[in-house]
């Protein structure tokens, strides 16, 4: 075949010239990640070094971060450099990552190499979308991160930043500067960072501490050109619900969430329902405990008191059907679910917690509230007629439900998004009262319905109690999808009423409690509920 290419002669115009250096910056929205960038591109240009700055926004806020981009180099004999746009793997000097899975996906592109890179990450964690939305436990493992960066990153510099910057009054981005300083990836003296910081203008006083701050964690360990100490990841913060113990899985493995303080901690009346969790198991009185002040608190001593009736007969179920050889993992569950299922949220309920003192305390300590500083909270309320009727009487919220066209015309006039200022006067007063109207809850619709609810629910795991004592355990815990109010607390209903009617088609099966739990998993953590359905159509096929 005949080869018609010309061939030009390309040879080098000159000799090869020093190369830049590159950063690439890793950063979510409202972390600082621009501010950052001027500030490497101008204590560049404060040098007399040629310096370009480039920057690719994510999809939003948190569902993908922004990646800036960092050129900079000497001019050559007063001849300018031509500098990339985005960075290029293998070819990446510093990575500098605002948080722990952002360093991760920096690793994933591939622009952390062991024989380059600098790698410089927060281990924090703010949450993804996807985390924040799947109805159970949905944090993402940090594991695979950890153990990647200590081979793919020439060098590493992981730390803390966001709470050291917080604890210094000032943001990540001062701290992530500090990080970068003290690593010696650029050859610029400390001074010339601070008059960066100086020139901003704004907030000068906390970013030059965040700075030095940043900079003394990292050069104690970094002597003789080292690597700096690398901390573990910071855990994010645990989900209120709590996965099962490893198999058998029988029992739940942390205390049930409890209010910080209650309102009958001190009322006399309590001691003897106190004094009536010793007749309990050994193994499910620390978590009776719990669900029984829980229980006080949604409601009063009486609905305590009814709480222990009815974990009495489920204990003496358990202990007639060999309990004592599980550890008394089904009482134990009870204990837990029971209380979370009899302390639903409705109306009441969701004003009660906004009108709590420990809630705006919480609210203020994550803002970092200062002292003179004011902090208004105004926050979206959407209801809807279910929840306002499920509120009324028993009779009259059957007589409204009876009358579609009634239901439909009061609907359009409750049915609207609301901002509701919770700490002004006015709408802190409304929201107060309607907390305080818990002497409604037990004669209304939607307490007639949560009550069929558990009744039901508990007369199936009752009766698989002899029959399978682990599925009889599987089932109790069917009752973590059930949370919330509004749209969420329909939701968890439908995929409750999902694997209830499943799971009687698996009772006769000896593996009926691993595919109970496999149904469960697959609820809790799918929120489209297409995992589930997938889980339920394998079923099908076998029973």
């Amino acid at each position: 075949m005949k080869d018609d290419t010309i061939h030009l002669p390309l040879a080098a115009v000159g000799p090869a010239t020093e190369r830049p250096i590159s950063i690439a910056i890793v950063a979510m929205g409202g972390q600082g990640g621009g501010v950052l960038t001027d500030w490497i591109v101008k204590l560049a240009e404060d040098q007399n070094w040629v310096a370009q700055s480039t920057s690719v926004p994510g999809v939003a806020q948190r569902t993908g971060a922004t990646i800036y981009y960092v050129e900079m180099m000497p001019p050559l004999d007063g001849r300018k450099p031509i500098l990339a746009q985005m960075p290029t793997p293998g070819d990446v000097d510093v990575v500098i990552a605002s948080e722990f899975m952002e360093a991760g996906r920096s690793i994933l592109r591939g622009i952390v190499t062991p024989k380059r890179t600098t790698l410089i990450a927060s281990n924090h964690r703010s949450l993804s979308v996807t985390e924040k939305i799947a109805p159970g436990e949905g944090i993402a493992d940090n594991s695979a991160v950890t153990g990647a960066i200590g081979v793919v990153a020439k060098r590493e510099i992981v730390f803390n930043m966001e709470e050291l910057a917080v604890r210094n009054g000032s943001v990540i981005s001062s701290a992530m500067f500090g990080a970068l300083a003290a690593s010696g990836a650029l050859p610029f003296a400390r001074e010339a960072y601070l008059d960066i910081i100086r020139k901003s203008g704004k907030g000068v006083e906390g970013s030059i501490r965040t700075f030095e701050a940043a900079m003394r964690h990292v050069e104690p360990d970094d002597t003789e050109g080292g690597p700096a100490a690398t901390e573990l990841p910071a855990q994010a913060a645990p989900s209120s619900e709590m996965a099962a113990a490893s198999p058998p899985n029988l029992g739940p493995s942390a205390p049930i969430e409890t209010p910080a303080e209650s309102s009958f901690d001190g009322d006399p009346r309590l001691k003897p329902l106190l004094a009536r969790i010793q007749s309990l198991p050994v193994e499910a009185r620390a978590m009776a405990d719990a669900g029984l002040r829980k229980v006080v608190d949604y409601q009063d001593v009486a609905y305590g008191a009814e709480y222990l009736d009815l974990l009495d007969g489920l204990a003496r179920d358990d202990a007639a059907a060999g309990g004592g050889a599980h550890a008394f993992a089904f009482t134990t569950n009870a204990a837990k679910y029971l209380a979370n299922a009899m302390c639903y949220d409705d109306v009441i309920r969701v004003a009660d917690l906004k009108t709590r003192m420990q809630r705006r305390d919480r609210i203020e300590k994550d803002m970092g509230l200062r002292d003179g500083q004011v902090m208004q909270t105004t926050e979206f309320m959407h209801p809807r007629m279910e929840e306002v009727n499920g509120l009324l009487p028993a009779g009259l919220g059957r007589w409204i439900e009876a009358r579609p066209k009634l239901f439909a015309w009061l609907d359009k006039r409750v049915s609207k998004g609301r901002r509701v200022k919770t700490y002004s006067l006015p709408w802190f007063a409304a929201l107060y009262i309607m907390g305080g109207m818990r002497f409604l809850r037990r004669r209304s619709l939607r307490h007639q319905g949560e009550v069929a609810h558990r009744d039901q629910w508990l007369a199936t795991a009752q009766r698989l109690l002899n029959q399978n004592y682990a599925l009889a355990v599987e089932v109790l815990q069917f009752q973590r999808l059930v949370k919330g109010y509004s749209d969420t607390h329909a939701r968890g209903m439908s995929k409750f009423d999902k694997v209830m009617s499943t799971v009687t088609l698996l009772e006769t099966r000896d593996d009926a409690a691993d595919w109970a739990r496999r149904l469960r998993d697959a609820a809790v953590k799918d929120g489209s509920e297409k995992q589930l359905d997938g889980t339920i159509a394998t079923i099908r096929t076998f029973v």
